[in-house]
């Protein structure tokens, strides 16, 4: 009962961080273009679970904001929209992954307390 709590009362910031980890990785991959589910499935494969519905809509904003741009290819019998990022998307990627390690070496920095068990 206890961890049903805990779990809800992280939920709603579990959601915000993993939002910008999402966007930072899409930027991370999408050097090489890769059409959504191809994306969904290098997230997944890497271990970061995004909902199709989650990333679709993800990927239109990074579109509008100049951090991505898409190609249709319908070489194939199945038409997919490809997306690749932008020399604008580079430097946001960039940024934002120096202050991912920033961030990541000073929360590594900062002191903890034990971790409490349940017996």
């Amino acid at each position: 009962m206890e961890a049903d709590l805990e779990d809800r009362d992280a939920a709603p910031h579990l959601q915000q961080l993993r939002r910008g980890t999402v966007v930072l990785a899409c930027l991370l991959v999408l050097d090489e273009p890769r059409y959504g589910y191809a994306l969904l499935r290098t997230l997944g494969d890497a271990g970061l679970d995004v909902e199709a519905n989650t990333l679709y809509p993800l990927l239109r904003r990074l579109e509008t904001q100049g951090l991505l741009e898409s190609d249709w290819n319908t070489e194939e019998s199945r038409p997919r929209k490809f997306y690749r990022i932008t020399p604008r998307g580079v430097r946001v990627r960039d940024v934002l992954e120096a202050e991912r390690l920033r961030l990541h070496a000073t929360l590594s920095a900062l002191p903890r307390p034990p971790r409490h068990t349940e017996d």
